[in-house]
């Protein structure tokens, strides 16, 4: 027998939630705060875990241990002197350094040598005045090895400053070196990530204003956002100083950041724009929310799972700074995925519909046609001549990888700065006032019986010199050339003439190393090459793959990918372009290409399963012609807007000191552009146009009909 109380109708709350299987927990009013205060509590506690943790200062270390220069930066630790730090003195006069000037330079190395940095039990060492030209001298200073980032910044500045007291008016003097290039590295990175983080929120704040039109809505996601890169950049930082898995150096920190910027505000887009549907529809804003939620909930897992499995084909790569950025940007956008998708929407629940002031989204109230507008007219003029379309676009964007022709690839250690290095001018004032090759010796170490031979065939080399006599580690077992190339560092046939002495060496000692700065950019340069020709196959391999599972069909991911790659390609050609000939940069650093082919790919592919996506769901009882443009018409405002907010979040990434981080920022912006306004918007239309139920080969979703015509 049924009891009066258990017929008792259920509330209108209980009623509106028995009615969605949406994750209820989140949105309820209760669940919402406490989610928010969990959160907060959370971001606290991250924070205190991280403090401490060291900075991100330092450069990204683009040499692979097992590399032949790496081994012979080891072995240099059983010489005299090679624990220690090299920083060189670059001493330079304009009018010539006479008698009285090399007494003052004299001088001035004295008093350094009297300071607290060379007198005490961990000092380092002062050499002797060594005149190179007329104009030119130098000297080197050994510090100890131990010093880094902010620390050995404070050194040298001490030293530079000693250095220069009391010269005469004329004689100037730069500290170069590794000790030098490390500490502008350090100096150059001081306050860039503070600075990016606030252009990157300031950028995504003004978009977030036009897009929304509304004086409070963009503080929600902003401000959730902003937790998230924060939570991000503590997790790393803990991880980073804890296991060693990956160094959280001033690139790295800085492209995640950028990441969880760019990738949590498309995520916070795409919700937001389905629960302004919704609430056209409901007139209970939690109802509303949840359907948003469960409706985005696959597009947005979709989409980060697609770039975090991207990230983690880094691992694969040999550089570290490669392994380090896939590692940590694949942490960052997890965590951007669960603020997205958890805290969002308590948020959004507990600010209500009020929020969208003063656009206020009712039912009946500013209700659009659901595939019209531009978008959805544009869509509609592709279908009606796809192949055209198709083909003018093909065209043009193969005609944009031509930027690629006869840009020069890779950039010497003194091109690396787009800020002013005294170390990168204290190495050209060698470069010109040295022989070539002068300002970046080789170092040869073999084993002490086998390296009178080798000195005896490097000096019959006509392009190669070898400095004095060997020097003997301590233990007696070594012992080490100096050679000079006749060529300029970082040259073709400086790097011809680095494989050249160490196929010598090698044909006498097997175990014979040559190391040196232009032997590790040589490394250097042919492991991002080879990181290059293994992870960019992988990351289309892994992307294909996560689509396949995401579109559940074989010919739409592959047709898909071929449109990322063809935009990709062309993006990079314009980027070189760009970077040639209207910033004037000297090259296009090896490791650009990577870093853009990873974001382009991975985030290009973002916007086309938010598409696809949303065709699926909207093909439902229609045919995919219909179903493009309807998808097209609803999806095409908040992609345009999310790729112009990731486009410019890229190209905050100029805010940074290294060249190899503008350039990406011109690709991947660039590129990303291109994405959203021609692949997304006639590309992918006129594929679909064009082949039609086919393209969910093999599978054919149920409830699909045959083409009828369009709506």
């Amino acid at each position: 027998m049924t009891s009066h109380k258990s017929a008792k109708p259920m509330s209108v709350e209980r009623t509106i939630y028995a009615s969605t299987p949406a994750p209820v927990f989140i949105v309820r009013k209760t669940a919402a705060w406490a989610t928010i205060l969990a959160f907060l509590a959370l971001f606290a506690g991250l924070q205190f875990l991280a403090a401490g943790s060291g900075n991100s200062a330092g450069a990204p270390d683009g040499l692979p241990k097992g590399a032949e220069s790496a081994r012979a930066g080891q072995l240099q630790e059983r010489f005299p002197g090679g624990r220690n730090l090299p920083a060189v003195l670059v001493y330079s006069a304009e009018d010539g350094l006479g008698s009285d000037e090399l007494k003052a330079v004299d001088g001035s190395l004295q008093r350094l040598a009297a300071t607290e940095l060379f007198t005490g039990e961990t000092s380092g060492w002062v050499g002797p005045t060594v005149p190179l030209s007329r104009d030119v001298a130098q000297a080197t200073v050994l510090l100890p090895a131990d010093l880094d980032g902010f620390a050995l910044s404070d050194v040298v500045a001490e030293i530079r400053a000693t250095a220069r007291d009391g010269l005469p008016s004329g004689v100037r003097v730069a500290v170069t070196g590794p000790a030098g290039f490390a500490a502008d590295t350090a100096d150059a990175f001081s306050g860039a990530n503070v600075t990016l983080l606030a252009v990157t929120a300031s950028v995504v704040a003004v978009l977030l204003i036009l897009t929304y039109r509304s004086p409070i809505l963009w503080l929600v996601p902003l401000i959730v956002v902003a937790l998230a890169d924060r939570a991000a950049a503590a997790v790393t930082a803990w991880l980073s100083s804890t296991t060693g898995w990956f160094a959280n150096d001033g690139s790295t920190a800085g492209i995640t950041s950028v990441l969880v910027f760019g990738a949590g505000t498309n995520y916070a887009l795409l919700l937001v724009s389905r629960y302004r549907e919704e609430l056209r529809t409901q007139t209970d804003h939690r109802l509303a929310l949840s359907r948003a939620l469960r409706n985005a909930t696959p597009a947005i897992l979709s989409s980060n799972l697609t770039v975090v499995f991207a990230l983690l084909t880094l691992t694969a790569a040999s550089v570290p700074a490669f392994r380090s950025l896939g590692v940590s940007s694949a942490i960052g956008l997890l965590l951007a995925l669960l603020f997205a998708l958890v805290l969002l929407p308590a948020a959004l629940a507990v600010s209500g519909r009020g929020l969208f002031w003063p656009r206020i989204p009712r039912p009946g109230v500013h209700a659009r046609y659901p595939h019209g507008g531009v978008f959805g007219r544009i869509a509609t003029g592709v279908a009606c001549r796809p192949g055209a379309v198709l083909a003018v676009m093909v065209l043009v964007l193969i005609s944009m990888t031509a930027g690629l022709s006869g840009t020069r690839i890779g950039l010497s250690s003194t091109e690396q700065f787009r800020t002013e290095s005294e170390a990168a001018a204290g190495q050209w004032t060698l470069s010109d006032n040295a022989p070539a090759g002068a300002s970046a010796p080789l170092s040869v170490i073999a084993d002490t019986s086998t390296v009178a031979e080798i000195r005896k065939k490097i000096s019959g080399h006509p392009d190669l010199t070898v400095l004095g006599a060997p020097v003997e580690s301590t233990d007696g077992s070594l012992a080490r050339l100096t050679v000079l190339p006749d060529a300029e560092p970082a040259s073709a046939r400086s790097f011809e003439l680095i494989r050249e002495v160490r196929a010598i060496s090698r044909a006498v000692d097997p175990g014979a190393v040559v190391g040196g700065s232009a032997a590790r950019d040589l490394d250097s340069r042919d492991a991002t090459l080879r990181d290059l020709r293994v992870c960019v196959p992988l990351i289309l391999l892994v992307v294909f793959l996560v689509l396949i599972v995401v579109l559940r069909a074989l010919l739409a991911p592959l047709l898909l990918l071929v449109a990322a790659v063809l935009s990709t390609t062309a993006a990079l050609g314009v980027g070189a372009w760009l970077s040639d000939h209207v910033f004037g940069f000297p090259g296009l650093d090896t490791a650009a290409p990577l870093y853009s082919i990873l974001f382009l790919v991975a985030l290009g592919i973002d916007y086309t399963v938010f598409l696809v996506l949303r065709v699926k769901e909207e093909s439902i009882g229609r045919d995919v012609r219909c179903g493009i443009v309807r998808a097209v018409g609803l999806t095409g405002g908040v992609i345009t807007s999310a790729g112009i907010v990731l486009a410019s979040v890229f190209a905050v990434l100029g805010v940074l000191p290294l060249i190899t981080l503008t350039q990406v920022g011109i690709i991947v912006g660039f590129g990303i552009l291109l994405d959203t306004f021609l692949v997304r918007t006639l590309v992918v239309p006129a594929l679909f146009e064009l082949v039609g139920e086919r393209i969910w080969w093999p599978a054919r979703p149920a409830g699909f009909k045959e083409r009828v015509p369009a709506e």
